[in-house]
Order: C-alpha cells, then sequence, then structure tokens
C-alpha cells in the first residue's frame, strides 16, 4: 500500500505541475492578446491537432525517441538463453521517474501535455508555425500510413479466408 500512495503523491504533483502550467500560459496569453481563440483559422483548427496527433506517436511509439523514453527507466542486464548479456529498460518501481515513465507510455497523457505545449507555443511564439505545420503534414501522412496498413490487414485476412473456403 505503501508504494501505491506514493505513486498517488508523485502523480497528483504532476497534476499540480500541468496545472500551473496551464494557469501560467492562459495569463500569459490573455496578458498579450486579450483573447484566444478568436482568430483561429479553419486551417489552424485543423492543423493543431494533426501536429499534436503527430508529437504523440513521436513520443509515446517512435523508435527515434526511444532514447527519451529510456531516461525515465532504469537499465537492467539480463542473460539469455543463449548465454549473451541484453540490456534492458524497465520502468522504475515509484517516485517521479515512474509518473514520467508511464506519462510517455500513454497516448492520451502525452496527449494532454503535448496540446498544452502546442497551444500555448502557436500564441506565444510567432514562427511557431512553420514547426507546427511541418508536423501536421507528419501527422497526415502518420493517418495514411495507418490506413493503408488497416487495409493490407484487411485483405491479408480475407485472403487466407478466402483459401481455407476453397480448401
Amino acid at each position: 500500500m505503501e508504494q501505491k500512495n506514493d505513486q498517488h503523491f508523485w502523480n497528483f504533483v504532476f497534476s499540480i505541475l500541468y496545472a500551473v502550467l496551464l494557469a501560467l500560459a492562459v495569463y500569459d496569453i490573455y496578458g498579450r492578446t486579450g483573447m484566444f481563440a478568436l482568430y483561429l483559422t479553419t486551417l489552424d483548427l485543423i492543423v493543431i491537432p494533426l501536429a499534436v496527433f503527430r508529437i504523440i506517436r513521436l513520443f509515446t511509439y517512435d523508435k527515434i525517441t526511444e532514447w527519451f523514453r529510456d531516461l525515465f527507466k532504469k537499465r537492467t542486464e539480463v542473460k539469455g538463453s543463449d548465454g549473451l548479456v541484453y540490456v534492458d529498460y524497465v520502468a522504475y518501481s515509484r517516485g517521479p521517474l515512474r509518473t514520467m515513465s508511464d506519462l510517455l507510455a500513454c497516448p492520451w497523457c502525452t496527449g494532454v501535455w503535448a496540446s498544452l505545449a502546442v497551444v500555448y507555443l502557436y500564441f506565444a511564439v510567432e514562427w511557431f508555425w512553420l514547426p507546427l505545420f511541418i508536423l501536421a503534414v507528419a501527422g497526415v501522412g502518420s493517418f495514411l500510413q495507418l490506413i493503408a496498413n488497416m487495409i493490407g490487414w484487411k485483405a491479408e485476412v480475407l485472403k487466407e479466408r478466402s483459401e481455407k473456403d476453397s480448401a
């Protein structure tokens, strides 16, 4: 029970941190512009979520950012049945590193933090439009790749079913 309560504490701390960052972002942006979404175009409302989608996939699933996820895990060495020693990374059992590991393993959690960062940077940094647009284009590419994979998997299932039926 001690371990669970400790993790609840760190989850609470990160929730408070998020709330403080959100309040600071609102204060900063409202102080600069006096408004928020009053001047968002339809294109902005498409590009921002696509960019967040791409960031979520980047930090939660992609191989290229595995090093970042591994920063919040402990390195262990495991001896394989072949006698070789393999390196593995496992989540800490508790503490702030466990919370970070959990956040990065959860696409919904990563999305909440990524959304805060993207929306804040969109309003606060004038030149942020270009990286945001690039991420959005990459997000569309990811969607198309996912759809192509689903079509391919469905075709394989139908092909196997057809072969079984004809045999």
